[in-house]
């Protein structure tokens, strides 16, 4: 028995050798936005947004200024923790719902008295700085879960 010819191997080795190769360059993109639930807070969930490290790195130079160190004679560079803070959710929180006032109790420290427990607070970037300037576990999470990647791919 001889060696029986396989047409189709050779028309598979020019179509690959026509074939331009895909840029991994092309395929980045600079950010993606999921909803994403707040442990232990039924109904509370948070549209984060994963930011590219090269857009972290934007952010960051953003907020970055050169300050002069008298005892060095050289340039350092300082960041402004304030200005990041607010450039930071801007760019990653877009939106949040079910975040209920009784919620609140647990995040920090407010008085909710006169307020319904079972209502929400509504979304603006002034009550996201202040939940991220004062709620230590709120902040932790957010930056946990928009650091890990996973929560952003369809791979999980």
């Amino acid at each position: 028995m001889g060696v029986i010819p396989t047409p189709h191997l050779e028309d598979k080795t020019l179509e690959k050798e026509n074939k331009q190769p895909v840029s991994l360059a092309s395929l980045l993109t600079p950010s993606k936005t999921v909803s994403v639930e707040y442990p232990s807070k039924p109904g509370f969930s948070v549209e984060l947004t994963y930011l590219a490290r090269e857009e972290l790195l934007k952010l960051r130079n953003k907020c970055v200024s050169q300050k002069l160190n008298r005892k060095t004679r050289a340039f350092e560079e300082q960041l402004d923790e304030e200005k990041f803070l607010t450039e930071y959710c801007k760019a990653v929180i877009k939106g949040w719902s079910g975040l209920k006032y009784s919620y609140l109790e647990e995040l920090l420290l407010v008085d909710i008295s006169k307020l319904n427990p079972d209502d929400e607070l509504a979304w603006s970037l002034e009550n996201a700085e202040t939940l991220m300037r004062n709620a230590s576990d709120f902040d932790t999470w957010l930056t946990e879960t928009v650091g890990d990647l996973e929560n952003f791919t369809k791979v999980k």
